[in-house]
């Protein structure tokens, strides 16, 4: 982890200059708002009453904007999560003004210095958000998980909760979280190697702002509670997307896996890296072993991301078994309705089913336009944070033009190797040739302008 330093407030300046080019939402428009703050108003009346539920969360310390909160009971040997769900569809009617702003956006797009929000936060960060300072409209999925991970849909229920409280990922402590928590993640996770699933989770590049206004660029691998938490997600939208399967409707995620030729240059990065990779192994069981914390198998884990075509949605088709290559399962996003678009209409979908009512019309007809509006906002959210992150970069190296760096190849590219440099969180390109992965390389700092969010090095 580095702090930027930047007196001149050129890291201020960039990413205004970010969301102009890339054209983030600023605010909402006044219809948008005035419609959002009459829908906060809206009084359930088709909830039932669940307060007396232990509903916790778990989410950055920072957050506001909170999808899910969960509880955990036993049922002889299975484990029952009922995981409520933001009931964003309660307060956004289908065509309305924050509907249509909301498909404009895609997603809610996220900036060191503040996120662009898909919902109005009179709705993402209040009436809808799971706060616990009020009972609070969701969704409950009770979702079953057995001995062995297997996860079912049992049933879900429009329900009015009380969270009992906001835990922090950096903080949590086992005795804050439902009993059971731990045990289900570790159920999930035996699930995913049973499946032979390849997900992985390598550290990410990123940039954070700080309690005291100042800025950090690190890599930073997903804590423990993480990666439990998670598992919670895992468990629920596997279960709603194998329902919405049988019921032959839906929205899916759907990723293919890499081709042999990728995993062919997997292996060699791996050699070239010094890591022992078996002939006999293949990617996905060999992927579970790797170790984040570990800078040469974090390297190798962001090249498997990469080699990796990217993951979209995919509506229902007769005869079509969605397929999520690295979860190894039929998989849809249902669990992040105020950040994510198609959540909203996978929610309403698999509530419609799980009580035997038709799916309404208009969901069906979302779920043909979504993949287009969801892939526009993916691409979108892409190009923003890498533009953040260069941005970040060429600050942290700004004046130390002429200066010498320790670096490892860790991927090729056009006319170049990929590089990420050896005591800094930078990752650039460079001209070189005659290299393999994992190959060390000394490099000087030709360049480092914020303004075009560009750094140049060039071997020594």
């Amino acid at each position: 982890m580095k702090s930027l330093t930047d007196p001149s407030q050129a890291l201020s300046t960039g990413l205004a200059k970010i969301r102009t080019e890339l054209h983030v939402p600023d605010g909402f428009p006044a219809d948008v708002v005035a419609a959002a703050e009459a829908a906060a108003k809206r009084v359930p009346d088709q909830h039932a009453d669940r307060r007396a539920m232990p509903f916790v969360t778990l989410d950055p310390a920072a957050s506001t904007d909170l999808d899910q909160a969960f509880s955990i009971e036993a049922s002889g040997g299975d484990l029952l999560l009922h995981y409520a769900i933001a009931d964003v569809a309660w307060f956004v009617e289908d065509g309305d003004a924050v509907d249509l702003e909301a498909w404009t956006r895609g997603e809610t797009f996220y900036l060191p210095d503040g996120k662009a929000g898909l919902y109005p936060p009179v709705i993402a960060e209040g009436a809808a958000s799971l706060l616990p300072d009020g009972p609070r409209p969701a969704v409950i999925f009770t979702v079953r998980i057995a001995q062995d991970g297997a996860t079912k849909l049992d049933g879900a229920e429009r329900a009015i909760i009380q969270s009992r409280a906001k835990l922090a990922y950096d903080s949590v402590k086992a005795s804050d979280v439902p009993a059971g928590f731990a045990e289900m993640a570790l159920r999930m996770a035996m699930n995913e190697q049973r499946r032979g699933a390849s997900r992985v989770d390598p550290p990410e590049q990123e940039v954070e702002r700080l309690a005291d206004g100042t800025y950090r660029l690190s890599f930073r691998p997903l804590l423990q509670s993480e990666q439990d938490n998670a598992a919670l997600s895992l468990a629920a939208n596997m279960a709603i997307a194998d329902a919405m399967l049988a019921h032959h409707t839906g929205l899916f995620r759907v990723m293919s896996g890499p081709d042999a030729f990728k995993v062919q240059r997997l292996r060699n990065a791996a050699q070239a890296l010094g890591l022992s990779w078996p002939a006999s192994t293949g990617l996905r069981d060999y992927q579970r072993t790797l170790d984040p914390t570990d800078p040469r198998q974090a390297a190798l884990m962001l090249e498997i991301r990469h080699a990796s075509p990217g993951a979209s949605y995919q509506p229902y088709h007769d005869g079509v078994v969605p397929w999520h290559e690295a979860m190894a399962a039929t998989y849809a996003h249902a669990t992040a309705p105020l950040r994510r678009l198609a959540d909203r209409y996978v929610v309403r979908c698999a509530l419609a089913i799980a009580n035997g009512q038709p799916v309404p019309q208009a969901v069906t007809d979302a779920f043909a336009r979504l993949p287009k509006a969801m892939g526009r906002a993916d691409s979108r959210a892409s190009q923003i944070n890498h533009a953040a992150i260069d941005l970040a970069e060429a600050i942290m190296l700004r004046g130390r033009e002429g200066e010498i760096f320790k670096a490892v190849v860790t991927d090729f590219v056009d006319h170049g190797v990929r590089v990420q440099l050896a005591d800094m969180p930078v990752v650039a390109t460079v001209k070189a040739s005659g290299l393999r992965q994992g190959d060390g390389l000394t490099l000087r700092l030709v360049l480092a302008d914020p303004d075009q969010r560009s750094i140049v090095f060039e071997p020594v």
